[in-house]
This record gives C-alpha cells, structure tokens and sequence, in this order.
C-alpha cells in the first residue's frame, strides 16, 4: 500500500478523538469506521487496525504493528495513554498532520507552477528560433536582402539547437529516468533530501519549514504529557537536519538540563523570536503551555505559507516577464527591418 498522506493521519486522528470523547472504545470505534470506509486502501489500514485492538491492544499497539503509522504518531500516542491525556493527544496529531498537509501542497503549488511557466517558455523561444526565424529568412531572401545580423545569429542559435535535438532529448531522458530511479527507491531520496537539508535546511525558506515543523512538534509532545526534555526530544526528532539547527537544539536542550525555562531556553538558542518565546512564557505562568505551542505552531505554519506566496510571487512573473522580453527581441529583430523594407517597396 502506499503511505499514508498527512490528510488521511489527521482526518483518522480526529475521528478517534471524537469516538473517544463519545466514550466509544477503539475496537468498536474502528468497526464503525469500517462499516463507512469505501476506499479499499483504507479499509485494509482499518482492518489491520481492528486485528489488534480485538486482542485487547491499545490504539497506539494497534498502529504500530499495522505497520502503516509513522513512528513519531504511534510515539505520541503511547506518551498520551501513558500520561491519560489520549484526547488531547489526538487532537493534537490532527492539528499536526493538518499543518504538515498544508506545507506540502503549498510547497507542491511553489514547485510546479514556476516549473510549467518556465517548460512553456523555453518551449515557445525555442520554437520562435528554430521554425519562426528561418521562415522569416526566406521571406527575407525572396525580397532580395538577409535578416538582420541579431536576427541572424538568433537563427544560427536556432540551428545549433535543431542540430544538437538529439543531444538535449538523450540529457532531457537521462534526467527523467534518473527521477524516475529516485521516486523507486525511497532511500536514495531520502539520503539526498537528507543531505540537503544538512547544508541548507536552515536558510531561507528551508529554514521557516524546519521552525514550523519543531513548533507544531513540540506543541504534540507537550500536549501528550510528556515532559520538558522528552518533548524537545520528540519534537527535534522530527524537524533535524541541518547541522546549523541541530547545534540550536542541542544548546536548548542543554541549557534546559541547566535549570532555564523552555522559553528562556528557546529565546538563548535562537530557536523562537521574543514574540513566540513571550507567549510560552505567559503560558507556562497560567497552566497554558500546550495552547500557547498550538499557537505558535499555528503562527509558524502561516509564515511558512507567506514565505512560499512571496517566492511564487517573485518567481512566476519574473518568468512571465523574462519570456515576454526574450520574445518580443526575437520577433521585433525581424519585424522592425521587414516593415520598413515593405514601407520602401509600398
């Protein structure tokens, strides 16, 4: 089967949350999910489900050993049985996987719009190049003259390109297969992701994610019960990566063992501003600590989104207005000179 998408976890999450509150127990809550799962994927996870808990294993048992749970979600949810705050936690990991979803398609919408502008600018200056050009030199030389000298050696550009097709096709079905390798095999993308994020996962907006996903983390950890160091681990387990952030963990953790308060640790580290670092301060003064990380993992989350608007701001009409330049060069290198041949002849 394939893995579970961040949507499906949250969903299911907050469906157990309300069966709970209902004072449903999980094996028949999760017979009455069955009951109303169409999807066969989803059933056959449901059914896995429902193996275990007739046993009289817990929730958190019953998705580890379906096998199709990540480990950080079946990790909160023994934390919050352990420690009785099992609805808390559910809630918690809905909130979770609502904000993971909501990065990953913000960040697949940053990658495949930009991606469709450029493929279709490339592909109209390349086709204004190689068949636009040499029709308007013929039209040229039936007139008794030639392009003009950048038209001319736009069109000479034209003809390295026609000429070197099958170069560009062998590079262009090397890259495709080597992606195609790349979505094979799980491990070798996740050792590339891996080591990308190590050298810039804490820049630019590689940085925000990173921010968000600890917040959101470590907001889980603290609403499961757990406590200040076992959270922090938790929630750095999930976000690490880059050396940069790693060492800012690190430091948090240690100055926490220290004796400093979370938020005076966060502030130290470098983790949160003062913004965010001031509101789990209050939080932790009023009882509130769990609220106070829910939102500013809330807040993070909409600074991702507002990174990722900005740079699709900044790229999709740098493209637009790049490929509009490119063309309008071409095309007025030709125009220009062929009306005016046609004002002298007219």
């Amino acid at each position: 089967m394939k893995k579970l998408t961040n949507d499906y976890i949250s969903v299911l999450c907050n469906e157990f949350d309300m069966l709970y509150n209902a004072g449903v127990a999980p094996y028949d809550g999760a017979l009455l999910l069955l009951d109303d799962e169409k999807d066969r994927d989803g059933r056959r996870v449901l059914q896995s489900m429902i193996d275990s808990l007739e046993q009289g294993k817990n929730l958190a048992d019953a998705c580890r050993e379906s096998g199709y749970f990540p480990a950080y979600m079946v990790s909160m949810l023994e934390a919050g049985e352990k420690t009785g705050r099992i609805t808390e936690t559910l809630k918690a990991l809905a909130k979770h996987y609502q904000r993971q979803e909501l990065i990953a398609k913000s960040l697949h919408s940053a990658v495949l719009y930009p991606a469709l502008l450029l493929i279709m600018m490339v592909s109209v200056v390349t086709f204004l190049l190689v068949q636009v050009l040499p029709m308007f030199n013929e039209v040229f030389e039936r007139l008794g003259t030639g392009l003009p000298p950048l038209a001319e050696q736009l069109m000479f550009l034209g003809r390295g390109i026609a000429a070197s097709s099958a170069v560009i096709a062998g590079v262009v079905a090397i890259i495709v297969i080597v992606a195609f390798v790349l979505w094979l095999l799980p491990r070798v993308r996740d050792g590339l992701t891996k080591g990308f994020r190590r050298a810039f996962g804490h820049r630019g907006l590689m940085g925000s994610i990173a921010s968000s996903r600890f917040a959101s983390g470590l907001a889980l950890s603290v609403a499961s019960g757990l406590e200040t160091t076992r959270a922090l681990e938790l929630a750095i387990a999930i976000s690490s990566g880059s050396a940069v952030m790693e060492r800012k963990y690190m430091k948090c953790v240690s100055l926490v063992k220290f004796g400093n308060t979370l938020s005076d640790a966060m502030l130290q580290s470098g983790i949160f501003n003062a913004r965010n670092t001031r509101m789990m301060s209050l939080g932790t003064k009023v009882g509130m600590l769990d609220a106070a990380l829910a939102e500013i993992a809330d807040r993070e989350a909409r600074s991702v989104q507002d990174d990722i608007d900005r740079l699709i701001g900044r790229v999709e009409p740098t493209l637009v207005i790049i490929s509009s330049v490119i063309t309008g060069i071409i095309l007025l290198s030709v125009m220009l000179p062929l009306m005016g041949i046609m004002t002298v002849l007219g």
